[in-house]
C-alpha cells in the first residue's frame, strides 16, 4: 500500500491530467507491485541463517582419556581369562564365534566369561549392584 501511494505521489501530474480513473490506476499499480515481489521471491533462493566464520569447536578429549585410563586400571582387577574375552569382544570387535576360535574355547564359554567379566569390571569401577566375577 505504501509503495502504491509513493508511486502515485511521484506520478501526480499523470493523475491530475485526467487520463483514466485514479482508482483504476492505483489498483493496477498495487497489482503490479504484488506480482513483481512474488516473482522476485520465486527466483531468489531461500534465505538461510548466517553462520559465523569461526572454526568448529573441537570437543575436549580429556574425558575420553580419563575414561580409558579408568577402564584400563579396572581391567587389572579381573582375571586374565575374563580380560582376554573382553579384549577380543570389545577392543578387537570380534563376534562370539570369532573370539571362541581365537581363544580356543567353546562359544558358550566366551558368553559366560564375558557375562562374568562385565560384572567384575562393573565391580572394579564401583558400579551399583555389581558382583565380583567368578
Amino acid at each position: 500500500m505504501q509503495e502504491t501511494l509513493l508511486r502515485a505521489w511521484k506520478h501526480s501530474d499523470d493523475l491530475i491530467a485526467g487520463k483514466g480513473s485514479v482508482r483504476g490506476w492505483l489498483l493496477t499499480v498495487a497489482r503490479n507491485i504484488v506480482t513483481d515481489r512474488a516473482r522476485a521471491r520465486a527466483v531468489r533462493p531461500a534465505e538461510v541463517a548466517e553462520v559465523e566464520d569461526r572454526p568448529p569447536v573441537e570437543r575436549d578429549h580429556s574425558d575420553a582419556v580419563v575414561n580409558s585410563m579408568v577402564v584400563l586400571e579396572a581391567l587389572e582387577h579381573v582375571t586374565p581369562e575374563h580380560r582376554e574375552v573382553l579384549v577380543e569382544l570389545y577392543y578387537r570387535g570380534r563376534t562370539v564365534t570369532e573370539a571362541a576360535k581365537e581363544l580356543g574355547v567353546p562359544p558358550g564359554t566366551v558368553k559366560s566369561r564375558s557375562y562374568y567379566a562385565l560384572r567384575a569390571l562393573r565391580s572394579a569401577l564401583g558400579g551399583a549392584g555389581a558382583e565380583v566375577a567368578r
